[in-house]
């Protein structure tokens, strides 16, 4: 039987090593989970016994199919109750995460499975990444950071890399929400910063800002 704990470490490294194809540090998911290096060796150690990690010391652990299995069923049900939290009881995006990572260790999957279907079977979150199939499979896509485009392009708003409150917060103030057209007018040599089109209107976002949203070339 596996832990709430272990899922959440299992989800940490499906999500540092990119939906679980790459080796991620203990360092980095030390970091990711606000605990002490060593606490997360012995962890990842207990993971490996299991079967859910291939761990080797000095390099960081691997998911197994096995873990990737899990990862991908926890990061499923937590972005669809993220969808369920906006689409039907009017939530906005910057208040669902911590709701939805108490919901994502449910374990009936009749219960998501039949979510899945209420909500229409939806690939992304409100804040626009993948949500895995039932077969752990996730959509690909060519998004690409705001901050990459040169000047005089536009690109669509299809997520966010930082899902925080206060930046998704900082969007809402700024009217910028997915599916938002974004023209790149230029780009400050001194800072990075960058003045964008949006909606008619002219901005300048810091450099921060535009390192963190995901955009579809249009």
């Amino acid at each position: 039987m596996i832990t709430l704990t272990e899922e959440n470490y299992i989800k940490t490294i499906y999500q540092l090593g990119k939906y679980g194809t790459l080796t991620v540090s203990t360092n980095n998911i030390a970091e990711a989970i606000a605990t002490k290096a060593s606490s997360v060796t012995d962890m990842i150690k207990k993971l490996a016994d299991k079967g859910y990690v291939d761990y080797k010391r000095y390099q960081g652990a691997t998911l197994t199919s096995k873990g990737k299995k899990i990862a991908a069923d926890v990061v499923r049900k937590h972005r669809l109750w993220e969808v369920f939290l906006v689409e039907k009881l009017n939530f906005s995006w910057d208040e669902v995460h911590d709701i939805a990572e108490q919901l994502e260790h449910i374990k009936s999957d009749k219960l998501i499975n039949e979510l899945d279907k209420l909500l229409d079977y939806p690939t992304h979150d409100p804040h626009g990444d993948p949500i895995p199939d039932k077969s752990g499979e996730i959509k690909k896509s060519n998004k690409v950071l705001l901050f990459t485009l040169p000047e005089n392009t536009k690109g669509v708003c299809v997520g966010v890399k930082d899902t925080s409150p206060t930046f998704l917060k900082y969007l809402d103030k700024h009217k910028i929400a997915l599916g938002s057209e974004i023209k790149v007018i230029s780009r400050e040599d001194y800072d990075d910063s960058m003045v964008i089109e949006i909606k008619g209107e002219t901005k300048t976002i810091s450099q921060a800002v535009a390192s963190n949203l995901f955009v579809l070339e249009a």
